[in-house]
């Protein structure tokens, strides 16, 4: 009898072993894309500057702006930490300064709006659509999407929608579609971080206005935007 018994349980554990190994054998297989490619969405929040100013002009309050957009990613490395990417987005700037745009016979009119004027808002605004494309650097690997980083490139920019505005207590001014301002604008861009959020720095290489001038003197504005940006798989 005690024979039997120890028979039996023997037969029963290697029984249950033998159950769990089939388990471990059925068990389906996780696949690593080891062709992995860091297609991405991106959002944008950026502190708006403008250089090269006309003397007098000022900025005042916070300018702020906002891009989002798709970048397709195009590894060029075996270990795909290199890469070179574009795609398309959008992206709406303001600037609140003390340069006044106003119109006559609708030619655009431009003036520094000096110290002892009250006003509550001058601000111009810009809606673009812009194409980037950059060169990527990453520590990146098929089994982890958080990482270094350090991208860089060129983007260029479309000029789709503008609006200017000046507002006091006695009256508002609201220009739109100012020819004077440039449709193609382009610069210099890098962004540098770990996981989502990266810091981002964008240079303009060209002037915001084509033809406006103050005085007979050109306005040659650039812009410098700085901010953070959101990388979203």
């Amino acid at each position: 009898m005690r024979l039997f018994l120890s028979s039996f349980l023997f037969l029963s554990v290697l029984s249950v072993f033998s159950q769990e190994i089939v388990k471990q054998e059925n068990a389906p297989k996780v696949k690593i894309d080891s062709l992995y490619r860091e297609d991405q969405f991106y959002f944008g929040f950026t502190y708006n500057t403008l250089l090269n100013k006309p003397v007098g002009l000022s900025q005042s309050k916070l300018s702020t702006g906002f891009s989002a957009g798709f970048l397709r990613d195009m590894p060029i490395n075996k270990n795909r930490t290199v890469a070179i990417a574009s795609g398309i987005g959008f992206s709406y700037n303001n600037y609140n300064q003390n340069l006044a745009i106003s119109k006559t016979d609708e030619t655009p009119v431009y003036s520094i709006i000096d110290a002892e004027t009250t006003f509550s808002k001058n601000k111009f605004s810009q809606l673009l659509v812009e194409v980037p494309l950059e060169f990527r650097w990453r520590t990146s690997t098929y089994e982890s999407y958080k990482f270094w980083r350090i991208y860089g490139g060129f983007k260029f920019s479309y000029l789709i929608y503008d609006r200017s505005i000046y507002s006091d207590d006695q009256s508002k001014i609201v220009v739109s579609g100012n020819k004077d301002f440039n449709k193609f604008l382009y610069g210099a861009y890098i962004s540098s971080g770990y996981n989502t959020i990266n810091v981002y720095a964008y240079y303009g290489l060209n002037s915001l206005f084509k033809t406006a001038k103050i005085d007979g003197k050109p306005i040659d504005m650039t812009s410098l935007n700085i901010g953070i940006i959101f990388y979203i798989l």
